[in-house]
């Protein structure tokens, strides 16, 4: 390990809690988005322009990854705009040690696959979360006529040339609807995806695809039909869609400290299921076009949650919500409907005294209970996010460690947290 890396993973948040968040905070651009729509820039035929990135650990691995393939990236604009031009990409052999660092280096398959009708990737890496095989992704590429092998950690895909078919997804896949799409885009004849994921930023992708010449329809539905194109020309820009995650971390942050805080550059429409919750824990919401307000002064009501593809309630917003239950009157359960081991980080929450049992996929949460500052450990991304939340509102002091974790997903994010009056420091050990 080199020393920079060593530095970087010792890294920890100091968290005064018990301070009410009050104020105005302005979300970046959805990591979800930037990870799929930044490897898409390798189908196209001349530079793009992208606006509204989000400056986090996984653009800058990707951004590193182009670079090694043979692309030009460079930032612009408060570092929040990125040119890519990826004429200079020359290998379609993605296996080296970045790959492994995040889980959107999967999209590399499709996009490599689309430009040079064949791909080698080392499997993928990111949070550990359960079981996320890439059945679906490789079901889709077989059909587009890919053939496929595994060797060592490395997927190896090749074809003569890629023919678009119909594709019918056997689970509601966010990944494998991205993947098929990017190698599709460039494929002769039409592609239909069937039980296609709905999400904000799979829509994202497709208009970024579109502004750079592809012919997709239907993305947001449960059928994505993708007429093939021989070249994608490029040279336009696509900007990021804001971050829903992000912007539902800060909403129930908020919530949890009692606060009054406008979520700033966002579309009040992703965020639909977690403001409905809300509301019914009885946090006052005011909507606006692009922003949405969160009042919390009463007390916390008891709910029950499941986790589901989108519009449902988003798996990632499960760990910062169950950190909102503790503060809750009653007993609260939440079901995990996506990843079969999310609920990993409640036993850092236990460390700060929180009372909830898990049995499979169901966490029972008993609420009304006071959190104790406490070393405490982020495991993954959004388990990270929820440590902070906790420690935001836990009598004492949290250290947080592994705040690497952290830095994948969320940009600036202690210093969002101080403009709204939260005591967060990071501090190197």
């Amino acid at each position: 390990m080199k020393t920079e890396d060593w530095c970087i993973c010792v890294e920890r948040l100091i968290i005064k809690g018990q301070r009410r968040l009050k104020g105005e905070v302005t979300i970046s651009g959805a990591k979800n988005a930037a990870v799929a729509v930044i490897p898409a820039s390798i189908l196209l035929d001349s530079q793009c322009t992208i606006e509204n990135v989000p400056r986090i650990k996984d653009v800058d691995v990707l951004k590193n990854i182009l670079e090694v393939l043979g692309a030009k990236v460079r930032f612009e604009k408060n570092n929040t705009t990125m040119i890519i031009e990826p004429k200079g990409i020359n290998s379609y052999k993605a296996d080296f040690d970045e790959i492994g660092q995040l889980r959107g280096s999967s999209y590399l398959m499709g996009a490599l696959l689309g430009r040079f009708n064949r791909a080698e990737v080392t499997f993928p890496g990111g949070c550990d979360f359960g079981n996320r095989p890439i059945d679906q992704h490789i079901k889709g590429f077989e059909a587009l006529g890919a053939k496929i092998s595994i060797h060592h950690g490395t997927i190896k895909m090749t074809a003569s040339k890629l023919i678009g078919a119909p594709i019918y997804l056997d689970v509601v896949s966010v990944g494998a609807t991205i993947n098929i799409m990017l190698a599709a885009v460039k494929a002769e004849g039409q592609t239909v995806i069937e039980n296609a994921a709905k999400e904000p930023h799979v829509v994202d992708v497709a208009n970024f695809l579109n502004a750079m010449g592809a012919n997709v329809k239907g993305a947001g539905t449960d059928v994505i039909k993708i007429n093939g194109v021989t070249t994608l020309p490029g040279g336009t820009f696509h900007s990021i869609i804001p971050d829903q995650i992000e912007a539902g971390t800060f909403m129930i942050a908020a919530a949890a400290t009692k606060g009054d805080v406008l979520v700033k550059n966002i579309i009040p429409k992703h965020m639909e299921s977690l403001t409905a919750k809300l509301q019914e824990m009885n946090v006052k919401i005011e909507e606006f076009d692009d922003s949405i307000r969160v009042i919390a002064k009463d007390k916390l009501c008891k709910v029950n949650i499941k986790t589901l593809p989108y519009p449902g309630f988003p798996t990632d917003l499960q760990p910062p919500v169950a950190v909102l239950l503790c503060k809750a009157d009653g007993t609260s359960t939440i079901t995990e409907g996506i990843f079969d081991k999310r609920f990993q980080y409640v036993d850092e929450l236990k460390r700060m005294g929180a009372n909830i049992k898990v049995e499979g996929r169901i966490a029972v949460i008993e609420g009304g209970g006071k959190l104790s500052g406490a070393p405490i450990k982020a495991l993954d991304l959004r388990g990270g996010a929820a440590a902070v939340v906790a420690g935001l509102i836990a009598v004492g002091e949290t250290e947080i460690s592994n705040v690497i974790y952290i830095d994948r997903g969320y940009e600036n994010f202690e210093e969002k947290l101080r403009n709204l009056g939260a005591s967060i420091t990071r501090v190197n050990g």
